[in-house]
C-alpha cells in the first residue's frame, strides 16, 4: 500500500490516483441511475468495513436495509443476486452464502435506513456511533438529494448547498472521509457523448464547491449494447483538490452488484 495514507477504497488504480479517501473529505459519487453508484460506495464501505480499521456508516435513504443486506451478501459471497432474491439458490450458493453471512456479521457495518433524515439529524446519529464504537472509518450517504432541510420554503438550491455545506462540516467534525451519492441531470442523455461533466451535477454549485473529491460513473453498455466495453466502468474523476483528474477502469460483475480491479484479459478491451 505504498503511498495509501488514506482508507483505502479497494481498487489500486483508483488509490493510485487519490491515496485513499481522505479523512475530513467530502467524496461525490454521481451517475445516472442503473450505472451502479451504490453498488460501487457499498463495495468501497464492504472493505473498509473488513479492514477492522473502525466502523463504518451507511445512511441508505433510498433503499431499505433488508434489499441492501442482501446485495452485500450478493457482492461478498458472489451469489447471483436475482436467485438470492427469489431463494432459487443453486447447491454451490449455500456454502458461499453461509461463509457471507459469517463475514457481513462480524463486520462493523452499520445500516440506518431511516428516510429523509435532516443534516443535524445525520450528525447526530453519527456522533452517537462515534460515542459507541470509538472510531468511525467512513460514512456513507446514499443519496444527497433525499435529504431533508427542516421548514424550508427555500428554493432547492439553497438547500442543497446546505446539505453539502453541513456533510463537508461533519466530514472535518469527525475526521472520516463521507461519500455522498449524487443524482446527476437527465440532460445529459441528450448529448452524444454520455459520460457525465462536472455540470451535469444537480444543482450543482454549491456541491462542486464543497466536495474534496467528486467522481462520476459511467458504463458504456447501459447505453450502447454493441458495446467494446462490456462489463467495465469508467470511474471519472472529475475533480479533486488534491490530486490529479483522469479516469480509472474497473469491471463491473453486475450479477453480483460488484466492482472489480479491471482485468482486461475478461473481456476485450476494445481500445
Amino acid at each position: 500500500q505504498d503511498g495509501i495514507v488514506g482508507v483505502p477504497s479497494g481498487y489500486d488504480d483508483l488509490d493510485n490516483m487519490t491515496s485513499g479517501l481522505q479523512a475530513g473529505d467530502l467524496i461525490i459519487v454521481a451517475g445516472r441511475p442503473s450505472m451502479g453508484k451504490t453498488s460501487f460506495a457499498m463495495n468501497i464501505a464492504e472493505y473498509a468495513a473488513m479492514r477492522g480499521d473502525g466502523a463504518v456508516a451507511v445512511f441508505s435513504m433510498e433503499m431499505p436495509g433488508e434489499q441492501l443486506a442482501l446485495r452485500m451478501l450478493s457482492s461478498m459471497g458472489r451469489i447471483n443476486q436475482q436467485r438470492l432474491r427469489t431463494g432459487k439458490l443453486k447447491d454451490e450458493d449455500w456454502p458461499r452464502l453461509t461463509s457471507a453471512v459469517e463475514l457481513l456479521a462480524n463486520q462493523p457495518l452499520f445500516v440506518d435506513d431511516t428516510g429523509g433524515l435532516t443534516p443535524t439529524e445525520l450528525r447526530a446519529r453519527s456522533r452517537r456511533l462515534v460515542r459507541e464504537h470509538k472510531k468511525l472509518s467512513l460514512i456513507v450517504i446514499d443519496y444527497l438529494q433525499l435529504m431533508q432541510v427542516p421548514g424550508s420554503k427555500e428554493n432547492r438550491a439553497t438547500e442543497i448547498s446546505e446539505i453539502s455545506r453541513s456533510l463537508k462540516g461533519l466530514a472535518k467534525e469527525l475526521k472520516v472521509p463521507v461519500i455522498a451519492l449524487s443524482q446527476l441531470n437527465r440532460s445529459l442523455e441528450q448529448r452524444p457523448n454520455k459520460r457525465p461533466v462536472m455540470s451535469d451535477l444537480r444543482e450543482s454549485g454549491a456541491i462542486e464547491q464543497d466536495a474534496d473529491l467528486i467522481m462520476f460513473i459511467y458504463r458504456d453498455e447501459v447505453y450502447n449494447e454493441e458495446t467494446a466495453d462490456k462489463g467495465v466502468a469508467e470511474i471519472i474523476i472529475g475533480k479533486q483538490r488534491n490530486g490529479p483528474i483522469g479516469t480509472v477502469r474497473l469491471t463491473f460483475l453486475g450479477q453480483y452488484t460488484r466492482f472489480e480491479n479491471f482485468t482486461p484479459d475478461i473481456y476485450s478491451s476494445g481500445g
